[in-house]
């Protein structure tokens, strides 16, 4: 390719005025700076060709725009440029220009010409000022440190510019070198071309130098780091390569290489299902092709660890002995005769078929009454491990089948971690509370526990953890609640639901003399001759301090006096206390629950019902009284819409039957009738307090009192019939702690008196009615 050169000594000679105008898209040039360019349009192809051929001198300026085809519209190139002599030109065979172009003088556009076919202006060349004051020096003293320093840490820049740019005496020459240097885009070295101010000029150099030079610097450092990070690896790789050479030749195995042996030692031993055998084995395979120190080599080991810890085949043996079995279950606990029952004939099943499936069993029943101490107790009569969970507030379906192994820290779900800790695969697993799960939108843990309580599908349970099946089918479960109503029906359809009412008091007597005192005893280092009580102290303590189905506030009270005991011999008070009805208040305070059924019903219009809760049977009192005004009933003490509805029945009953109970007939146009139920701050609701409604306003109408010690429950309609209620041993466990001496209750309760112990039967005189009439009859006094 020919090259041409300048005709030098034509150059300072030439004033410019009128200039051929070259865009320049991606670069800018500086006076005195040299700028390698390659032109490729046309039009501009035609402006160097006509500049080599007269004085080869064009005007270069910036455009605001990338590179488009065709001309670049003037709008579109900034107002200040750079006049260059093209030193070289050589054009290569695709038709392009390659220019070689030094800078001689920055020039202001006065006005675009149209002759040419290229753009062409009236250019004013702006003299460079040569002003050089102190803050000129220290401002070029300055940016030389700055340029040395980026010449240093730029690999693209040869080592010698720094020293040059020393060297060069003229600031405007310095500050155009530095920022035609560094790196910095076009339209920042056009903000540096338009500065005609020197000192100006070199401020903003010097801002560029300082941004450039902090990102060489962060660069450097993350290379550093980096090599550093690289260099530790390779260390570490060519030590431990160099402890492989030295094991082999001594004969010794690295710790990864034993670690696996013991996997497959335990995989063999271990004798793993074929499913489980085999995702053993992919993961054993993936480890041997892991560094130790990875993250991954940690979340297989665990997984192996998990699948090689669990009792796959291990069992314990069943106590098939059912005397010996009787004999724990009574000695462990009092009563709960339908429980142990229960145990005995899965025990003669077993006895009988020994691969009978174990059953899903819900011992159901207010707080207190032995349900999960009943769970260990089975455990120790079968012979088997025990394991419990409390389920109460568990929301998450993970805390059952676990997490997925893709997330960092995943475990199996509550079920296998209770198996692995057991031990064996036929524990007594206690799922407690089950009344109590919740959910949201982690999932429904109630919906995980189907499978897992479900004989059908339990013997292949999948652990999201595990993701290989697990037989359940040998563990019996054992569930806790104190309501079944807020278990799901489809949970509650897979489960044997066994009802643990409440004691009577001479349950409680018996329990509280063979259980209660001597552990509480113990607790507190007492023996036998420190503290004795007596029988008529301990029902005082029942009937006085407590009002519950269950049995820990009794304990709870006697806890108290022991303590008190306790007290009273340490500080050498007194060897020994026998607690009798004269000093169990100085331990207990005063009585806290009064009989009160008497006082509370010698008026006419205070009726005594029986109701049901979630902690056993109570007493209801429920009151009524009238005022002066026309046909208006009122229900106070937090009732709910079914027992307002019973209420206005009754009403409705008496009026349309007024005639027949002698009631005058214009008494309902002129009063005013008020029911109020106390313990107004405890909602209640249900139908079984219909007929001690209706007993009430009768009592209240008629001006009768009730009879005494009298109670009553159950369900009233429009047209005089008395319906069934539920919990009939519950409240009635309740009305004989309370002293109730009569009930009247639905005919169709009859069949439940079964459950209830003959001493109460006793006890208590029941009247079993079918008209709301007959209640009337019983109830009021004549």
């Amino acid at each position: 390719m020919p090259e041409e050169q300048p005709p030098t000594e034509t150059i300072a000679e030439n004033k410019l005025e009128l200039l051929p105008i070259l865009p320049l898209f991606d670069a800018a040039l500086f006076p005195k700076m040299i700028l390698p360019l390659v032109v490729m349009q046309g039009e501009s192809i035609k402006l160097v060709d006509e500049a080599m051929a007269s004085d080869r001198l064009i005007g270069l300026v910036v455009s605001k725009k990338i590179a488009k085809e065709g001309a670049t519209p003037e709008e579109d190139l900034y107002t200040v440029g750079t006049s260059a002599l093209i030193l070289k030109m050589a054009k290569t065979q695709d038709n392009r220009a390659q220019l070689l172009v030094q800078g001689l003088s920055r020039f202001k556009i006065l006005e675009f010409m149209d002759s040419k076919p290229y753009l062409q202006a009236k250019v004013e060349m702006i003299p460079e000022t040569e002003i050089k004051d102190t803050e000129t020096e220290a401002l070029m003293a300055n940016i030389v440190n700055l340029f040395a320093r980026i010449a240093e840490l730029s690999p693209g820049l040869p080592p010698e510019i720094g020293t040059m740019a020393k060297s060069i005496a003229d600031p405007g020459t310095l500050a155009d070198m530095i920022a035609s240097t560094i790196n910095s885009t076009p339209d920042e070295k056009q903000k540096i071309l338009e500065l005609i101010d020197i000192n100006d000029r070199l401020k903003e150099v010097t801002r560029m130098a300082n941004h450039q030079l902090e990102i060489l610097e962060l660069g450097n450092k993350i290379q550093t780091q980096v090599k550093g990070d690289i260099d530790k690896s390779q260390r570490e790789y060519y030590l431990r390569q160099q402890l492989k050479a030295i094991r082999e030749e001594l004969g010794e195995k690295d710790d990864s290489s034993v670690e696996l042996d013991d996997y497959r030692k335990k995989i063999a031993e271990k004798n793993l299902p074929e499913e489980a055998a085999k995702e053993a084995e992919r993961e054993l395979n993936r480890l041997s092709r892991m560094h130790p120190s990875s993250a991954e080599y940690t979340v297989a080991s665990t997984y192996l660890d998990w699948l090689t810890a669990l009792p796959w085949h291990d069992s314990t043996e069943d106590n098939l002995d059912i005397k010996k079995a009787r004999k724990v279950l009574d000695e462990d606990h009092f009563g709960l005769e339908k429980a142990k029952i229960r145990i005995i004939e899965y025990l003669a099943v077993r006895k009988l078929k020994p691969d009978s499936k174990g059953p899903i069993l819900c011992l159901a029943g207010p707080p207190g009454t032995g349900k999960t101490s009943l769970g260990n107790s089975i455990a120790r009569a079968l012979g088997r491990k025990f394991h419990r969970i409390s389920l109460g507030g568990v929301r998450d379906e993970a805390e059952i089948r676990g997490h997925r192994r893709t997330y960092v820290g995943a475990l199996p779900g509550r079920i296998i971690q209770g198996i692995r800790r057991a031990g064996s695969n036929n524990p007594v697993f206690m799922l407690d509370e089950i009344d109590k799960v919740g959910s949201d939108f982690r999932g429904d843990p109630s919906s995980a526990l189907l499978e897992v309580l479900d004989p059908e599908q339990n013997f292949s349970f999948s652990d999201h953890y595990l993701d290989v099946p697990f037989d359940l089918s040998k563990v019996m479960f054992i569930t806790t609640a104190n309501v079944l109503d807020t278990i799901p029906p489809a949970l509650r359809d897979r489960m044997e639901v066994i009802n643990l009412l409440g004691y009577t008091e001479d349950d409680k007597i018996k329990i509280a003399n063979r259980y209660l005192i001597p552990r509480q005893r113990k607790a507190h280092g007492l023996n036998a001759d420190q503290i004795i009580f007596s029988g008529g102290a301990i029902r005082h303590i029942i009937s006085g301090y407590t009002r519950e189905a269950g049995l820990r506030n009794l304990e709870r009270e006697i806890a108290t006096i022991c303590r008190g005991v306790a007290s009273k011999v340490a500080e050498g008070e007194a060897p020994a206390a026998t607690i009798n009805l004269n000093n169990i208040s100085k331990f207990l305070g005063p009585v806290k629950i009064q009989i009160e059924t008497r006082a509370r019903v010698s008026t006419p219009g205070v009726a005594i019902g029986l109701a049901w809760t979630p902690n056993g049977g109570d007493i209801l009192f429920i009151e009524a009284t009238s005022m002066k005004g026309g046909k208006n009933l009122t229900l106070t003490g937090q009732l709910g819409d079914v027992m307002k509805e019973s209420a206005t029945a009754a009403l409705s009953f008496i009026r349309s039957n007024a005639v027949s109970m002698g009631i005058a007939d214009d008494y309902f146009a002129s009063h005013d009738l008020h029911i109020h139920i106390p313990a107004g701050a405890i909602p209640k609701d249900g139908p079984s307090a219909g007929v001690t409604m209706l007993t009430a306003l009768t009592s209240l109408i008629t001006n009768k009192p009730i009879r005494k010690d009298l109670a009553m429950t159950g369900e009233i309609t429009l047209r005089g019939q008395v319906l069934p209620v539920g919990g009939i041993k519950e409240k009635v466990l309740a009305a004989h702690r309370a002293g109730i001496k009569t009930i009247i209750m639905p005919k169709w309760n009859e069949k439940d008196l079964e459950e209830i112990p003959k001493k109460i039967q006793k006890d208590i005189q029941f009247h079993f009615v079918e008209k709301m009439l007959d209640v009337i009859k019983l109830a009021l006094e004549k």
